[in-house]
């Protein structure tokens, strides 16, 4: 694997993690009564600086390729919400994890 392309999944990885996270955060901030703007305030930075390494990454290298990659963020806010939020998670979810998971490594690999 050439190493520019090597580079742009360590972002997009990095990308994807980061906006789940603020995505958990955000979801955590309503969750209590009042909200809590401190949580609310690191899941806008933590989105805000994904966005950023997205952009990043999207200038160098295909719109299709990087969008495919970016189904991570699906399975990283799938995971976080299962580990952290005690949410449930049906089999059939699981499966459609599980397909995301293996479309994203065809797409990585090609």
């Amino acid at each position: 694997m050439k190493s520019y392309k090597r580079k742009n999944i360590m972002f997009l990885l990095v990308s994807t993690l980061l906006g789940a996270v603020g995505q958990l955060f955000f979801k955590d901030s309503f969750l209590d009564k009042p909200i809590f703007p401190e949580l609310l305030l690191v899941g806008l930075v933590a989105y805000g600086v994904s966005t950023l390494i997205y952009f990043y990454v999207l200038s160098r290298a295909h719109l299709s390729w990087t969008y495919g990659i970016g189904g991570l963020s699906y399975i990283f806010a799938t995971l976080l919400a299962y580990a952290f939020l005690a949410e449930s998670v049906p089999p059939l979810r699981w499966a459609g994890v599980m397909t995301i998971t293996v479309g994203v490594i065809l797409i990585g690999l090609s």
